[in-house]
C-alpha cells in the first residue's frame, strides 16, 4: 500500500463529519438585506405619501414624492456605507435602528443643502416633507424593533453560523455556537495529512466564525490551518506577534480575548461578483461550444468505445475534496485516478485524439459543469490530484504553504498558467513556481484581473508544456 493509501486508511471517519456540515446562512442574509431594503424604499414612499395627504389633501403631490424620490438613493448610499444593512444589523437591532436613523439625518442634511445652493428649495413644502421625515423615522422603528422578532421565529434565532474548537486550550463557550472535540474528529493541526484537512474542511464550510481553543504550542499550526480554510478565524489567545493575528476580538462577560488569524481572503460583495462572472462565463461557455462538445465526445467513443468523461478526485476550496470533470485522454485502462503518474511527453497512456485535445487545453472543458456546481471558478488556483509530486515529494511536502492555495476556489484557468507554469512537476521548482504565482493571484484578487487573465489565457490554450 502506498503512503496516501495508508493516511487515508487512518484517516478515515464515520458519516459524523458529513452530519456536521451546516447550512450557509449568507443567502439568507442576503435576501434579508434586499428586503429590508425593498421595505425601507415603500416606507419611504408611504411617509411622503401620508404627509402629502395630511398636510395637502393629496395622497400623490409632486413636489412630495419627487422630494422622497431625490432622498431615496443618497439615503441608499450611506445606509449601505454605515452598514445599516449588515450582519450586525440582524442580530441587534437597537444597532440597526441607530444606523438607520443617522443614514437618514445625513442624507437629509445634504439633500437640504443641495436644494438651498440649486434655488429649488422654495418648491418643496417644509411642512410635508418634515412630516414625511417624521413618518420615515416611525417606520424605521417599527421595523428595527420587528428583525429580532423575525429572526427568532423564522430563523431559530441565528443570523450567523459559529463553531468553537476544543483542542485543549482554555474553556471557551460561545453563545449561539456550536463546539466540537478537536480529538473526536481526529482534528491535528501539525499534519499534512489531506484527508484530516478535507475533514476540518467540511466541518469548517458554512461557517461565519470559527473560535479555536488550544495549547500555545499548537497555536501558530491553527492559525496556518485557518488562514488556508479562508474562514473568519480566531485562536483563544494572549496577543502573540507570531501569529500574525489581524485584531483582538475581546468577550467581556467570557472574559477571555482571542486574536482574529484570517477572514478569508474575499469578502462578500467581491464573492457575489466573483460568482456573478463565473456562471455568466460559464453558462455562455457551455451555450457556444455545446457543438464542439458534442464533436469532442463522439470522436472519444468512436476511438476505443470508453467512457467519454475523466472524473477524477481533486482539492479544492477550504482543502476539500471534489470530482473534477474532464473528457477523457487516455485508454481506460491507463487512467490514474490519484494523478500519482505525471502525464510525460509521448506517453503511450494518451489516445489519439486524447493527444490533440491535450495539447490545445480541450480536455479542460467540461469543467465548465463544475463552475456552475460551484466546485470550481473561472480563475483561481488550478485543482491538483491527491497523487501529485514534485521530485517525488507530494506538494505539501515541497512547501508547506502550499496548503494555502486553497482558500479560494479552484479555477478553470488561473495566473500560473497564462505565465507559462502547466505540465508535468519533475522538479520542486515546478511547483514552487506556480505557487507563488496562486498566492500572488490570491492576495491581489480583482475582476479585471480575472477578465484580463481569462482573455491571456486564449493565447496560450497550445502551449510547449501542454501534452
Amino acid at each position: 500500500m502506498n503512503k496516501l493509501g495508508a493516511i487515508a486508511l487512518e484517516a478515515a471517519q464515520p458519516d459524523q463529519v458529513e452530519r456536521k456540515i451546516v447550512a450557509s446562512l449568507e443567502r439568507r442574509r442576503l435576501r434579508a438585506y434586499i428586503l429590508l431594503l425593498i421595505i425601507d424604499a415603500a416606507a419611504l414612499h408611504g411617509a411622503f405619501m401620508l404627509a402629502s395627504r395630511l398636510y395637502l389633501g393629496s395622497w400623490g403631490e409632486q413636489e412630495i414624492i419627487l422630494a422622497a424620490q431625490a432622498l431615496l438613493p443618497v439615503y441608499f448610499t450611506i445606509a449601505l456605507y454605515n452598514r445599516t444593512y449588515s450582519l450586525r444589523a440582524l442580530a441587534d437591532w437597537v444597532f440597526a435602528l441607530r444606523q438607520a436613523v443617522t443614514a437618514l439625518i445625513i442624507s437629509s442634511a445634504l439633500l437640504a443643502f443641495l436644494a438651498f445652493y440649486t434655488k429649488s428649495s422654495a418648491e418643496f413644502s417644509r411642512v410635508s416633507v418634515t412630516l414625511g421625515l417624521l413618518f420615515f423615522v416611525v417606520s424605521i422603528v417599527a421595523v428595527r424593533r420587528c428583525i429580532p422578532l423575525f429572526v427568532d421565529t423564522f430563523w431559530e434565532g441565528r443570523v450567523r453560523n459559529e463553531l468553537v474548537i476544543e483542542d485543549g486550550g482554555p474553556q471557551f463557550g460561545l453563545e449561539g455556537a456550536v463546539s466540537i472535540s478537536a480529538e473526536k474528529y481526529n482534528l491535528d493541526p501539525s499534519a499534512h495529512d489531506p484527508f484530516m484537512l478535507d475533514r476540518l474542511g467540511k466541518l469548517l464550510r458554512n461557517q461565519d466564525r470559527v473560535v479555536v481553543s488550544t495549547p500555545s504550542e499548537r497555536r501558530e499550526n491553527w492559525a496556518f490551518l485557518l488562514k488556508s480554510a479562508g474562514v473568519q478565524g480566531e485562536i483563544v489567545s494572549e496577543p502573540a506577534h507570531r501569529l500574525g493575528a489581524l485584531g483582538v476580538h475581546r468577550y467581556e462577560d467570557k472574559g477571555r480575548t482571542t486574536l482574529v488569524v484570517s477572514t478569508g481572503p474575499l469578502g462578500v460583495r467581491a464573492r457575489i461578483t466573483k460568482r456573478l462572472f463565473d456562471v455568466t462565463a460559464a453558462l455562455g461557455g457551455l451555450l457556444v461550444l455545446a457543438p464542439l462538445f458534442a464533436v469532442i465526445a463522439l470522436l472519444i467513443k468512436l476511438e476505443d468505445g470508453g467512457p467519454v468523461l475523466f472524473i477524477q478526485r481533486r482539492l479544492g476550496r477550504g482543502n476539500q475534496f471534489f470530482d473534477m470533470y474532464k473528457f477523457r485522454s487516455m485508454r481506460p485502462e491507463g487512467r490514474d485516478l490519484d494523478g500519482t503518474r505525471s502525464t510525460a511527453r509521448g506517453d503511450e497512456r494518451v489516445t489519439r485524439i486524447g493527444d490533440f485535445i491535450r495539447k490545445t487545453s480541450l480536455d479542460e472543458l467540461p469543467q465548465l459543469f463544475n463552475v456552475l456546481l460551484g466546485d470550481m471558478s473561472i480563475v483561481g488556483p488550478r485543482p491538483h490530484a491527491l497523487g501529485s509530486r514534485a521530485n517525488n515529494k507530494y506538494f505539501w511536502e515541497v512547501d508547506g504553504t502550499y496548503w494555502q492555495r486553497h482558500c479560494l476556489k479552484p479555477g478553470l484557468t488561473g495566473l500560473a498558467q497564462v505565465r507559462g507554469h502547466r505540465g508535468a512537476t519533475e522538479l520542486e521548482k515546478d511547483l514552487t513556481d506556480r505557487l507563488q504565482s496562486d498566492l500572488e493571484y490570491i492576495d491581489g484578487w480583482s475582476l479585471r484581473r480575472d477578465v484580463e487573465i481569462v482573455f491571456k489565457t486564449l493565447w496560450v490554450l497550445q502551449h510547449d508544456n501542454a501534452y
